[in-house]
């Protein structure tokens, strides 16, 4: 379902939080369509494990539009094993050359746990400042609120779901029913 096709669909905050050797990407469940909730236990943050090499991604945007970039993501990285940063740079360049690709509205936050990015369709593969990469209709208050607690004792997992929470509280596009996926030196499944 495009924005086109259903004009008004919004939702959804993703944030990315890089502390202490592990990064969390959390992203909440709402979906909404003008003024109603459509739905609120969507899982927008995925792991993903092509060739063995485990990457979380979140997406904000058309959810059809942002799985069939979850796909060409999860190619790229099989052709380039370990190599997130050149799988990202590679997707953004088809998604802005790319007559169908260029079309499709969504966005991403990647990780492999060393490295966190944000690919947008303007062919922008962006390493965020201060280890936190945020998107969405929340994102930018999920990103105050999580550039607040940085230097906090807090861990990257309770340090994203406490941001999205307070994103949460703000943003009427944003929900409190959150998914957090952890990866980095010792983790599994968050």
């Amino acid at each position: 379902m495009s924005d086109q096709a259903f004009p008004g669909w919004h939702g959804t905050t993703i944030i990315g939080v890089a502390k202490g050797g592990k990064v969390a990407v959390a992203g909440d469940g709402q979906v909404s369509l003008g003024q109603t909730v459509i739905k609120g236990t969507a899982r927008k943050v995925r792991r993903l494990a092509p060739g063995g090499h485990e990457v979380v991604a979140g997406f904000a945007g058309s959810t059809a539009d942002a799985f069939t970039l979850l796909e060409r993501l999860e190619t790229k990285l099989e052709a380039s094993p370990g190599q997130l940063q050149r799988a990202a740079v590679e997707l953004a360049k088809d998604w802005r050359t790319d007559k169908y690709l260029r079309n499709l509205e969504a966005m991403l936050v990647v990780t492999d746990g060393a490295a966190l990015y944000v690919i947008t369709g303007a062919g922008d593969v962006l390493e965020p400042e201060h280890g936190i990469a945020a998107i969405g209709s929340g994102g930018m208050y999920a990103l105050a609120a999580a550039r607040a607690l940085i230097d906090s004792d807090l861990d990257a997992e309770e340090i994203a779901r406490r941001a999205l929470a307070i994103a949460a509280e703000i943003c009427v596009y944003t929900n409190a029913n959150v998914t957090v996926e952890t990866i980095g030196a010792g983790t599994g499944q968050g």
